[in-house]
């Protein structure tokens, strides 16, 4: 294979790889002088510590590839086309418990059908691993935009998702193409003692226009620079964060590598869209992931740095570094960012930590307001109330409740990805064409139709 010159991925000079420490501590050296010659900044974070804890204020759980969108060119088959569309028709429906059978089974997934577009891509197909946007078929357009969840990239690595991508979108149409990269966010989750809230909006010295703090609930949970440029950087309180995002599996990957959950960890990602990647010359997976020092390298030195201000220096690119940033722009993306996760589900079901959770909430509810103590009496109660509320309200609409409980399975099943609908009924063609005359005649006639 015929190697391509490295892209330049520094503002006037080449970012190297396969470096040692000691390496790359010149070169980003020998980069100040360039810089301190042409005034453009003072100092640089040098590149000489290790991935491993630096003193109390820096220790990396993990790093890595935290999203990721690629493009495929090619062209979607005519009959996959008209299949998407009448699925999206089913995903339209006025009928809820026609929109259960929206659902496109490919490999190993069931995906969901949205019932809209995404843009120029009028189909969109969900589940927990990916989120496939299509174009139709004859445009110049790439064929499929593909979303890959950060779950699922803590448990393959990019490389062998693109290939397990590319097999799978094979089912949709003719690729001609490897993956392009329309997106990529690079992370790395630490725990550290500093104070991420001493330092005011001035600290940060960037090429970005815009400088934000955040808080939740009257805690700080974070800053973000250039958010809706080619390149953005967020640190944040990812502790905070999986609260409500339902990325608890990063738990246990955290406690692989020593943390307890007594400390909070702290998220530093930047955001690389296409243009950028244009620039420095890597479209291609493959190059961007054999550039990722680079690009980690000119987020961290050139386009953005935390440092400590000087008042007596009225030259903001004069200011010293702070010691943090010294040592978050020293992380080696050429290591193994931390052991990728054992299990992976492209289902996207509730835990039972959630579900248990919220049925014992509405169990002892219930067993208050009744004054009831005995929980199998209050269950067995509860079940009966349950029955009686939705039957009547199922009656009401037109429908036997045993028949209702059916449709709402089966809509949380095309939700979930857990349940292939159109699987589970022996006649296909009668569902593609309205599900059930009985029930909708049933309906219609309830309503005085």
């Amino acid at each position: 294979m015929i190697k391509k010159p490295r892209p330049d991925l520094g503002s006037n000079h080449e970012q190297p790889q396969n470096r040692s420490p000691e390496g790359r501590s010149s070169e980003l050296a020998a980069g100040e002088d360039r810089r301190r010659t042409s005034g453009e900044v003072d100092a640089v974070p040098s590149n000489t510590a290790s991935n491993t804890c630096i003193g109390d204020f820096f220790r990396p759980l993990r790093w890595g590839v935290d999203s990721l969108y690629l493009s495929f060119q090619g062209d979607l088959f005519r009959d996959v086309e008209q299949r998407l569309n009448e699925l999206k028709a089913v995903a339209q429906s006025s009928e809820t418990h026609e929109q259960a059978f929206a659902q496109y089974e490919a490999g190993a997934h069931v995906f969901e059908v949205r019932d809209k577009g995404a843009g120029m891509f009028p189909y969109v197909l969900d589940d927990n691993a990916y989120r496939l946007q299509f174009s139709r078929s004859g445009k110049k357009l790439p064929m499929a935009y593909a979303k890959v969840s950060s779950e699922y990239l803590c448990h393959k690595s990019a490389q062998d998702i693109e290939s397990e991508l590319r097999a799978l979108l094979e089912e949709f149409g003719e690729i001609t193409d490897s993956a392009n990269v329309s997106r990529i966010d690079l992370y790395v989750d630490f725990v550290s003692s500093v104070d991420m809230e001493s330092w005011t909006r001035s600290a940060w010295v960037t090429r970005a226009s815009s400088v934000n703090a955040y808080s939740v609930g009257g805690r700080f949970s974070g800053w973000t620079v250039g958010l809706g440029g080619v390149i953005a950087c967020r640190l944040y309180d990812k502790t905070l964060e999986i609260e409500t995002s339902k990325k608890g599996y990063l738990r246990a990957l955290w406690s692989e590598q020593g943390w307890t959950d007594d400390q909070k960890v702290w998220r530093l990602e930047f955001q690389f869209r296409r243009e950028v990647l244009d620039q420095k010359g890597i479209q291609k997976l493959y190059s961007v992931l054999s550039h990722l020092n680079g690009l980690w390298s000119y987020a961290t030195t050139e386009w953005l740095r935390l440092t400590e201000p000087n008042p007596d220096d009225k030259t903001r690119a004069r200011w010293p570094v702070h010691p943090l940033w010294i040592a978050v722009a020293s992380v080696d993306w050429e290591d193994d960012g931390a052991p990728l996760s054992k299990r992976f589900s492209p289902l996207r079901a509730p835990s039972d930590d959630g579900l248990c959770k919220m049925a014992f909430s509405a169990l002892t509810s219930f067993m208050a307001r009744e004054c009831l103590w005995d929980f199998n009496e209050a269950w067995h109660y509860l079940g009966n109330r349950l029955y009686d509320y939705h039957a009547t309200r199922s009656n009401f609409q037109g429908i036997p409740f045993e028949q209702m409980l059916v449709e709402r399975v089966r809509l949380k099943g095309r939700k979930f990805n857990t349940i292939n609908n159109a699987a589970e009924i022996p006649h296909e063609d009668r569902i593609r064409e309205g599900y059930d005359e009985v029930a909708r005649e049933y309906r219609k006639q309830s309503r005085g139709g």
